[in-house]
């Protein structure tokens, strides 16, 4: 016979990402009262639905609606902003760094690691003075404001070297982030063409730099063909099997002897696990990742879960095939292991059995700027403005509560009606060198 526990179950979600959000959302609505207590930490007091980071970029969407508010929803939730810097399990503690630099250890009974990923680096010089990344809105709203800056530099220079290097904007990576922030960019900053007496589309150079043989790898080789295609249509430069070998100064040099200058570089080629797991003593695969069962529960631990990026799960509609395989990071699983992992967490606190997380791949859908798109849906292949409408429908319904998803199909209804705004707010990166100025004048 089960023991009672006289205080309520303490489970720590590491993390606010997709996994640990919606795990949490799900978590308070099934819990009863009194029955667990869910404590939430997250550097960031809010969820980011990367999908959407391309169409902030480009001022389709308000930035502020691509985000959720912890607080606001996970109103049952303990909801604590701060980095988890280490976690012993076997003594079932996670230490807390605040954001005042004050250290914190908490304690718990279950854990949830959350904890997803980081953009993958390379040991290329100049990458980490001159590369963006695309993984948060604030890259989102730094990318919209350094292109839109560099096209007004271009507008009121003289010197031939230097527009041709502001007008250069180069994104690395050809996967699912990298062509859609490259598409909707280009397409913002062909739109801002017209504000700029000097500035014609052809006078940009936008270039996709990929080191495989293909881009979005997730579609097939013939919608991957279909994308390069429709990318070259518009002017853009895919260089595919070649890598970058050095960026120094913004002089981008490439494998195949290709060199030229550009002030914008945009990093998007791939994510690891979040490297907080090397401090934890948790079980890892040679990627990093949190092994786990197919139950989405810690090889080895019965009282410790994790999905997502940083998690190692079985993929079970590709076991039959290749044993070894595992779920990929995408926004899909993510948001489809959370439900299960929470399910089955409270599965086990009431003495039942968890199940195993199993999925059916629906497809794949991408934007390749406004009205263009490419998606695969249950085999069936669509292009163009149908797939662009069935990525928009997908992503805002999965966008989570009403009120982002009207806020998000407010933003739409307006940029049709009123087209984009394309005006760089490049002050809001040093808010307060002008004030400075004048007190020191």
């Amino acid at each position: 016979m089960a023991a009672v526990r006289s205080q309520p179950t303490r489970i720590l979600v590491v993390g606010g990402g997709y996994v640990g959000m919606y795990t949490a959302l799900r978590l308070q609505s099934k819990l009863k009262a009194g029955e667990a207590s869910v404590t939430v930490v997250d550097p960031q007091p809010h969820m980011t639905y990367q999908p959407f980071l391309p169409e902030a970029a480009a001022g389709s969407i308000e930035p502020r609606h691509v985000v959720v508010p912890l607080r606001k929803v996970l109103k049952r939730c303990h909801v604590l902003t701060g980095r988890v810097t280490r976690i012993s399990h076997a003594d079932k503690v996670a230490t807390v760094e605040l954001p005042d630099g004050h250290v914190e250890e908490l304690g718990y009974d279950v854990l949830v690691s959350a904890l997803g990923s980081v953009a993958r680096t390379l040991p290329i010089p100049g990458l980490a003075e001159r590369g963006i990344g695309f993984k948060t809105v604030g890259e989102a709203i730094l990318l919209r404001n350094h292109v839109l800056s560099r096209m007004d530099l271009a507008a009121t220079t003289i010197d031939p070297e230097l527009r041709r290097k502001l007008l250069t904007f180069v994104v690395i990576g050809g996967g699912y982030a990298g062509i859609e922030a490259l598409a909707e960019l280009e397409d913002m900053s062909r739109y801002a063409t017209r504000y700029h007496e000097n500035i014609k589309p052809e006078d940009m150079r936008w270039v996709l730099v990929e080191a495989t043989g293909r881009v979005m790898p997730e579609v097939s080789p013939r919608m991957g063909v279909y994308t390069v295609e429709r990318l070259a249509e518009r002017g853009i430069q895919v260089y595919l099997d070649t890598r970058v070998k050095s960026m120094v100064d913004g002089h981008v040099v490439l494998d195949d002897g290709t060199e030229f200058d550009s002030e914008t570089i945009i990093w998007t080629a791939g994510v690891k696990a979040n490297p907080v797991l090397e401090n934890t003593d948790l079980p890892r695969d040679a990627r990093g990742r949190v092994r786990c069962t197919s139950t989405t529960q810690i090889e080895g631990l019965r009282d410790a879960w994790s999905a997502g990026d940083c998690a190692a799960v079985p993929d079970l509609a590709k076991t039959e095939q290749d044993p070894q395989a595992t779920c990929s990071p995408s926004a899909q699983h993510a948001v489809r292991q959370a439900r299960q992992m929470a399910d089955n967490i409270v599965a086990v606190l009431r003495g039942r059995q968890p199940q195993p997380y199993r999925h059916k791949h629906v497809g794949s859908v991408a934007s390749l700027g406004l009205y263009r798109g490419v998606a695969e849906l249950f085999g069936v292949r669509v292009k163009g403005f149908p797939a662009w409408f069935i990525h928009r429908t997908y992503h805002m319904s999965r966008m989570p509560t009403f009120n982002r998803k009207f806020r998000i199909v407010m933003d739409w209804t307006l940029a049709l009606v009123f087209r984009r705004e394309v005006v760089s707010l490049g002050q809001i990166n040093d808010p307060k060198a002008d004030f400075v100025r004048a007190a020191r004048s």
